[in-house]
C-alpha cells in the first residue's frame, strides 16, 4: 500500500509539472491520421534539377459526408492523397480508395474545396504539377456524387467535363464570383516548368517567365444541356497577364466598393500581383501603385482583419531567418545596382522578408470612379517579419480573445540556399558526382511559429508557450474546429514527417466566448463564399470575409469564427452578401453556430460616408511641383552604412515675402538644380519664381537642406537662409557653404555673399531665436555629419546677428557662447523654446546616435544639460523635433520623431544598436561597423555584425582569410570578428531607443518621455507641425516621414501616408 501511494504521490506531482499549453499535439495512433507526405530523390528526382521539389502538400477541410463533422483531405507529392473521415472525438478513418480521391498517381500541389454544382455536396479541386508529360499534370476535379451504403463520399474526376482539366503547372485555386452574376467563377495560379526558361520583361516592365501564365475561369452555366457549369477560360481579355512563380492567392474586397480583387504572391521571379476587379468583367494588376514594397520570395499568403478597423490586411511570407546564424549562412550580401535596375524596370521594390501589408483606407473610390487601397508594411513593427523558409500565413484567433493571431509553417529539407553549399556547388559541379554534391546540401530542421496578437500592431512569439515547438518541415495547414468544442484546431502537412494534428484547449483550460457564422447562400453559390460578415461588440468590431482558400495550398472550411474573449453578449452581425445583399441579425445567441441566409437579406443601395476632411489637397492642381533627386551612391565610399545620407531634401520654408499678405512658399533643390519660390496670388493661385542670383551662372548649386524665412536686418520683410548639406563630396567642399538672400520687400531676393560665415559643414537645419535678448534675430545651424566619414561627430554653430541698417552681418560665437555645439554629433533638427519659462530662450537638439539633447540659456550662454534631463539615457536616431504646451500646463512640451519601430534596427536598453567606426583595415579609409543583439539558434543574444559576410568583406577584404566559410562568419560574434584593441580604440555610439514620443516637461529642467501611438512608429518623422488642426483648443501633430535612401537589405522605410494625431489637451 505504501508503495502503492508513493507510486500515486509522484504521478500526481508529474502530472501537475506538467506544463499547460493551448495546443496539444495528437498522435496518429489516436487520430488515425497516419498522412506522411514522403518524397524520395534520385538522380533525376532532386532539388538541384527540380527547384519545387520540397515545395509540400496541403490540407483542405469540409463536411465531405454531410455528418456536420469536418472531414480532412491531404495532397502529396509522389504518395497518394489522402481523405480522412471524421468519427468524432478526434478520430479519423482513411477512406481514401473508397471515395476514389488518391490523386492518380499525380504530383499534387493544391487542394480546393467547393460545392461548385450546388448540390449541397462539397467537391474537391486538385492542382497538378511538375511532370513534364501535360497528362500527367492534369488537375482534378474531384466531384462529389454522394454517400455509398457505408456512409462513404464517392467522387469522381470531371474536371474535363467541366473544361477545368488545366495542365499548366497549377499551383492553387481559388473559386469566386468576379463578375458578380451569382455564380462561382475559378483563378488558377500557375508556376514555371521544369526546365528552367528564359525571362523577360513585358511592356510594364514586369520580369516574367514564357510560357506561364495564371488563368480565370468564367462559369458559364449549365449550357449545352449539362446538369453542371461549363467553364471558360477569359484570361486573356481579363487581363490576366503571364507573370512569375506564383505560390499563393487570397481573394478579398479590397477597396470595399462590392467586387472582389486578387492578390497572388510570387516566388522570386517578377511581383506580387494586385488585381484590382475593374467591374466589367477585367482586372488590373495595381500592385506597382498599391504596394510600396513586397516580399521578394513570396510564398503562401492570408487576407484579414489584424488591427479589428474593419479592413482587409495581407500577410505574405519569405525566407528570412529570426536567427544570427542562419541569417548569414543563408542570406546574400547587398546589390544596390541590382535593386535600382529592378525599380527601374516598374518591379515593386522587394525584400527578402515576410510583410504583412496594413490596409489604411481606400482613396479615390464611388459608384463612378474605382478606389484605391493604401497599404503599409508593418511585418517588421508586429515582430512577424523572420520566420525563416516559411509557406503558410494563417490569420485567425485561436486563443478566442477577439484579436486575429498567426500562425507560420515553414521548412524545406535541403537548405539550397546555404552560402557554403553554393560555393561547393560552383567549384565542384563539374568534379562531383551529382550524389557527392546532393549530400553537401544541409539538412536543418526548424519549428513553425505561432504568434499572439496582442492588439495595437503588436505579435507576440508564443510558438513554445503554445505547444508548438517542434521541428519539422512543413508547407501547407489549416484551421478547424475538429471537435465542435468552440476553438479552431490546428492541422499541417509535414513532408518526411507524420501530419501534426493540434487539439486546441483554450476551452477545456480557460473558456471563453465565441461566435461561429455558417452560411446558406443563393441557388449558384449556395455556401455563400464571399459574403463578408461584420461583428458589433459595444465600440469593437470584427470582421471576416468567407473564403476558405487561405494560407498555402489548402482550404479552410467555409464559415467564419469569432472570438469574444469575456464579452458575453453581442450588439449585432451584419452580412454582406456577394451580389449587394444586407442582412443584420440583432444580439445573436453566442457560444455556437449563427446560420445565415441569404434569402432573407435585403438590397440596399450603399451611399458613400462623408468623413470629416481637415485637409484639401492642393500641390497637383496649384504647385505642380516634383522633387528631383541625383541617385548618389553612398555606399560605394562607405559600403556598410544604414542608410544614405546625400538625400535629405526637399525643405520647404512658408512665408509672405512680397508683401501681399499672401504665405508664399521656398523650396530647396538637390544637387545641381535650382531652387525656388511659389509666390501665392489672389485667388489661390502660385506663380514660380527662381532666385535671380543663381540662374545662369556657374555658381555652385548645392543641395538645400534647411531654408529658413525671416526678417535678419529689422527691415519689416523676409530674408532667406539656406543650409547646404548632403554627402555627395569630400570634407568642406564649396557646395556645402551655405548661402544668405537679401529681400527687398517685394519678393525680389539678391545674393550677399558676406552676410554669414563662410563654414563648409554640411548641415542639416537652421532655426532662428533670439538667444541673447538684444532684440534681434540670432541663429543655431545644425551639422548633419562630416561628409564620408559617417558617423564621426560633427560640430554645429551658433551665429549672432550683428547686422546694421544697410548692412546684414553673422558672426559665428559658437566657442563663446555654446562650447558643448562642437562635436556635439549627428544633428537632424533643432527648435528653440523657454522650457523653464526664466525669460532666455533655450535649445533643444534632434540627432542620430544621440540623445534629445537640451542645451538651457543662463542669460546668452547655453549649457548642455542633457545628463541631468531624464533623457540622457534615451539615445536613438531622433530625426525631428517641435514643441507646444500639449497638456496646457503652462511649460513648453515637445513631440520628437525618431527612427520608429518598424525597422530591422530594433533596439531597447537591455540590447542596443551599436556603430563602431575608425580606419579598421589600416589604409586611411573611415569605416562604419553597424552590430545588433541578434539571437544565436539557442535563442542568446549576442552582439553580431549587422551585415552579411559579403557585405562584411567588401569593406574588410582581409577578412577573407579569418573567415573563410560563411559557417564560420555566422558563429562568429562582434567581438571575434574585430579583437577587444580594436573595438576599444574604435568609435563607438548606441542607440537605446528608436519610438517617436511626447515628451513631457515636468519643471526643474526634467522631462518624461511617452512613445506616441502605433501609427507613428511605422516610419521616420522628418518633419512635424504643431496646430488645432480641428479647432477644439487642444494642441495636434501633424507629420511627415519615411526614408527612401536606405541600404537594401534594411529595405525603404515608406510605411508612412502622412500622420495627424488628434490632443486631447
Amino acid at each position: 500500500m505504501k508503495r502503492f501511494l508513493v507510486g500515486l504521490m509522484l504521478f500526481s506531482v508529474a502530472c501537475s509539472s506538467k506544463k499547460t499549453t493551448l495546443f496539444e499535439q495528437l498522435p496518429a495512433s489516436s487520430t488515425g491520421i497516419s498522412f506522411n507526405n514522403i518524397v524520395t530523390e534520385n538522380d533525376s528526382i532532386n532539388p538541384m534539377d527540380m527547384e519545387f521539389l520540397y515545395n509540400g502538400g496541403g490540407v483542405a477541410v469540409g463536411d465531405f459526408n454531410n455528418d456536420s463533422l469536418p472531414d480532412l483531405y491531404f495532397t502529396a507529392s509522389q504518395l497518394s492523397n489522402k481523405l480522412y473521415l471524421n468519427k468524432g472525438n478526434m478520430s479519423f478513418n482513411d477512406v481514401t480508395e473508397a471515395a476514389g480521391v488518391n490523386g492518380q498517381g499525380k504530383w499534387s500541389n493544391a487542394a480546393s474545396v467547393v460545392d461548385i454544382n450546388n448540390d449541397g455536396l462539397l467537391d474537391i479541386y486538385v492542382c497538378a504539377t511538375i511532370h513534364r508529360d501535360a497528362k500527367r499534370r492534369q488537375n482534378l476535379f474531384y466531384i462529389n456524387q454522394g454517400v455509398n451504403e457505408n456512409g462513404i463520399p464517392v467522387f469522381r474526376d470531371m474536371a474535363a467535363e467541366y473544361n477545368l482539366a488545366d495542365t499548366s503547372m497549377s499551383v492553387q485555386a481559388a473559386f469566386f464570383d468576379y463578375d458578380n452574376d451569382g455564380d462561382l467563377d475559378v483563378y488558377i495560379v500557375n508556376t514555371k516548368l521544369a526546365q528552367r526558361n528564359s525571362t523577360r520583361f513585358d511592356g510594364g516592365g514586369q520580369e516574367v517567365v514564357t510560357s506561364i501564365s495564371d488563368k480565370l475561369f468564367r462559369n458559364d452555366g449549365n449550357t449545352n444541356g449539362k446538369n453542371h457549369p461549363i467553364f471558360t477560360d477569359v484570361s486573356k481579355e481579363a487581363g490576366i497577364k503571364d507573370d512569375g512563380f506564383g505560390l499563393g492567392i487570397g481573394i478579398a474586397d479590397l477597396n470595399d466598393d462590392g467586387w472582389k480583387d486578387i492578390y497572388v504572391t510570387n516566388d522570386f521571379f517578377g511581383s506580387d500581383l494586385l488585381y484590382i476587379n475593374q467591374r466589367n468583367g477585367t482586372f488590373r494588376d495595381m500592385a506597382l501603385t498599391v504596394l510600396k514594397h513586397t516580399s521578394q520570395s513570396a510564398m503562401g499568403n492570408d487576407i484579414a482583419d489584424i488591427n479589428n478597423d474593419g479592413l482587409p490586411d495581407i500577410m505574405a511570407v519569405d525566407m528570412n531567418p529570426e536567427d544570427n546564424y542562419r541569417k548569414k549562412k543563408n542570406l546574400v550580401g547587398n546589390n544596390y545596382f541590382y535593386y535600382q535596375s529592378m525599380s527601374a524596370s516598374g518591379i515593386v521594390y522587394q525584400y527578402v522578408r515576410n510583410t504583412l501589408q496594413l490596409h489604411n483606407g481606400v482613396i479615390g473610390g464611388d459608384s463612378s470612379h474605382i478606389g484605391l487601397p493604401v497599404y503599409s508594411d508593418v511585418a517588421f513593427y508586429a515582430g512577424v517579419a523572420e520566420t525563416d523558409w516559411s509557406w503558410s500565413p494563417l490569420l485567425a484567433d485561436f486563443d478566442n480573445d477577439g484579436h486575429k493571431d498567426m500562425m507560420v509553417t515553414n521548412g524545406y529539407p535541403k537548405d539550397v540556399t546555404d552560402n557554403d553549399f553554393i560555393v561547393y556547388n560552383k567549384k565542384y559541379s563539374i568534379l562531383a558526382s551529382k550524389q557527392d554534391i546532393l549530400e553537401q546540401i544541409p539538412q536543418i530542421k526548424i519549428p513553425n511559429y505561432a504568434y499572439r496578437n496582442t492588439g495595437a500592431l503588436k505579435f507576440e512569439n508564443v510558438t513554445e508557450s503554445w505547444g508548438l515547438k517542434i521541428a519539422s518541415f512543413s508547407a501547407g495547414a489549416a484551421y478547424v474546429d475538429l471537435d465542435r468544442d468552440g476553438d479552431l484546431d490546428y492541422v499541417v502537412s509535414n513532408i518526411n514527417d507524420p501530419a501534426f494534428v493540434f487539439q486546441n484547449n483554450s476551452m477545456k483550460n480557460a473558456p471563453t466566448n465565441y461566435l461561429n457564422v455558417a452560411f446558406k447562400g443563393g441557388a449558384q453559390n449556395i455556401n455563400g463564399l464571399g459574403a463578408i460578415v461584420k461583428l458589433y461588440v459595444a465600440d469593437s468590431i470584427q470582421v471576416m470575409e468567407n473564403y476558405p482558400y487561405r494560407g498555402y495550398l489548402s482550404s479552410v472550411e467555409a464559415t467564419v469564427h469569432f472570438g469574444l474573449g469575456n464579452k458575453q453578449a453581442i450588439d449585432s452581425v451584419v452580412v454582406v452578401w456577394p451580389g449587394g445583399k444586407h442582412q443584420m441579425i440583432a444580439s445573436p445567441t453566442i457560444n455556437g453556430t449563427l446560420v445565415v441566409k441569404e434569402s432573407e437579406g435585403l438590397s440596399r443601395q450603399s451611399m458613400p460616408v462623408e468623413k470629416m476632411k481637415f485637409f484639401t489637397p492642393m500641390v497637383s492642381a496649384l504647385i505642380p511641383y516634383r522633387h528631383i533627386e541625383t541617385d548618389y551612391i553612398d555606399f560605394d565610399y562607405q559600403p556598410l552604412l544604414p542608410h544614405k545620407l546625400s538625400e535629405y531634401g526637399p525643405c520647404l520654408a512658408v512665408a509672405d515675402v512680397d508683401g501681399n499678405g499672401l504665405e508664399d512658399l521656398f523650396i530647396g533643390a538637390s544637387t545641381y538644380n535650382e531652387s525656388f519660390f511659389y509666390l501665392q496670388q489672389s485667388g489661390g493661385k502660385f506663380s514660380k519664381r527662381e532666385l535671380p542670383a543663381l540662374v545662369g551662372s556657374n555658381a555652385p548649386k548645392p543641395e538645400v537642406t534647411g531654408a529658413l524665412l525671416f526678417d535678419a536686418d529689422a527691415d519689416g520683410d523676409m530674408d532667406l537662409y539656406t543650409a547646404s548639406g548632403s554627402n555627395e563630396f569630400d570634407q568642406n567642399h564649396i557646395y556645402y557653404r551655405d548661402r544668405f538672400f537679401v529681400n527687398d520687400g517685394k519678393g525680389n531676393f539678391s545674393y550677399d555673399s558676406s552676410a554669414i560665415p563662410g563654414n563648409t559643414n554640411s548641415k542639416s537645419c537652421v532655426k532662428a531665436a533670439d538667444y541673447d535678448n538684444d532684440g534681434d534675430l540670432d541663429l543655431f545651424v545644425g551639422s548633419r555629419l562630416i561628409p564620408r566619414k559617417y558617423p564621426a561627430p560633427a560640430s554645429s554653430m551658433i551665429y549672432r546677428n550683428d547686422s546694421k541698417p544697410g548692412k546684414v552681418s553673422f558672426a559665428d560665437v559658437t566657442k563663446d557662447v555654446a562650447a558643448g555645439l562642437i562635436d556635439i554629433g549627428l544633428v537632424c533638427d533643432a527648435t528653440w523654446s523657454d522650457y523653464d519659462n526664466d525669460g532666455w530662450i533655450d535649445l533643444m537638439l534632434a540627432g542620430e546616435w544621440m540623445p534629445l539633447t537640451v542645451f538651457h540659456n543662463e542669460k546668452g550662454r547655453l549649457t548642455n544639460k542633457t545628463a541631468t534631463s531624464g533623457l540622457n539615457d534615451l539615445s536613438g536616431w531622433w530625426t525631428s523635433i517641435a514643441s507646444g504646451d500639449f497638456d496646457n500646463d503652462g511649460d513648453v512640451d515637445y513631440v520628437a520623431g525618431n527612427l520608429g519601430g518598424n525597422s530591422y534596427y530594433r533596439t531597447d536598453s537591455m540590447y542596443p544598436a551599436r556603430m563602431y567606426a575608425g580606419d579598421f583595415g589600416k589604409n586611411k579609409t573611415y569605416m562604419a561597423i553597424p552590430a545588433l543583439y541578434l539571437p544565436d539558434v539557442k535563442g542568446t543574444r549576442s552582439e553580431f555584425p549587422s551585415h552579411s559576410r559579403n557585405d562584411v568583406m567588401t569593406q574588410l577584404p582581409a577578412l577573407k582569410k579569418k573567415y573563410l566559410t560563411y559557417k564560420s562568419f555566422a558563429e562568429a560574434t562582434l567581438d571575434q570578428v574585430f579583437t577587444k584593441e580594436v573595438l576599444d580604440k574604435s568609435y563607438k555610439l548606441t542607440a537605446t531607443y528608436s519610438l517617436s514620443s511626447y515628451i513631457e516637461n515636468k519643471g526643474n529642467g526634467k522631462f518624461v518621455v511617452h512613445a506616441l501611438p502605433a501609427a507613428a512608429q511605422l516610419s521616420p518623422l522628418n518633419g512635424i507641425v504643431i496646430d488645432d488642426v480641428n479647432d477644439d483648443t487642444h494642441l495636434d501633430i501633424v507629420a511627415v516621414g519615411n526614408d527612401y535612401g536606405t541600404e537594401v537589405s534594411t529595405g525603404r522605410y515608406d510605411a508612412l501616408n502622412g500622420l495627424v494625431l488628434l490632443g486631447d489637451g
